[in-house]
């Protein structure tokens, strides 16, 4: 598999950098919390060999950035930029995101949403950013909101998730033009 060399961004608490596979005992500890996965559509890990396996073949192949606590130097979560299955021929890309229950309600996420938004419009030169998430999972839609994303609508039946179970998902996205009336550089 071909690896995916991701360039390091910083914010004022965080680091975002490429995954390694010495993280996989810290993506462990974070990505085994029942209350992580199942809200981004995936099983809790079960061993930190699944993660170093996540590592290897979802986080080091796409466009995946580890984000790291500079305050601690732990990895708390990880952010990515996927092809945008929706828009096809469109400079487009899906933003996704887990972040470590110990860190939720810090402004962690919103911070590196902000630093990827701005990597993705000023760097990637993206027509539009589009993100998805549950009915379900207010967190995350109060990160995609602060993070000035407009809501789309919602897809019936859209999403099958680990478990079998399908749901549907809220549909949000950012033109270029808008990222850059706000005042670029979240």
């Amino acid at each position: 598999m071909r690896k995916v060399k991701v360039p390091t961004l910083e914010t004022e608490r965080l680091t975002l950098r490429m995954w390694e596979k010495k993280d996989a005992a810290q993506l462990y500890d974070y990505a085994k919390d029942p209350d992580v996965g199942p809200n981004a559509g995936w099983k809790p890990h079960s061993s930190p060999g699944e993660s170093r396996l996540i590592i290897d073949t979802l986080f080091r192949v796409n466009e995946t950035w580890a984000i790291v606590e500079k305050e601690t130097g732990i990895v708390i979560g990880s952010i990515g930029l996927e092809p945008d299955k929706y828009r096809p021929g469109v400079a487009s890309r899906e933003m996704g995101y887990s972040l470590a229950k110990s860190r939720w309600g810090r402004g962690y996420m919103t911070e590196a949403a902000a630093r990827l938004i701005q990597y993705a419009f000023e760097t990637l030169k993206l027509e539009i950013l589009m993100i998805r998430t549950s009915e379900t999972n207010i967190r995350s839609q109060r990160v995609i909101e602060k993070s000035g994303f407009t809501y789309e609508g919602t897809l019936r039946y859209a999403y099958r998730m680990y478990n079998g179970q399908i749901r549907e998902v809220r549909c949000y996205s950012m033109l270029r033009d808008e990222y850059f009336k706000k005042g670029a550089s979240c």
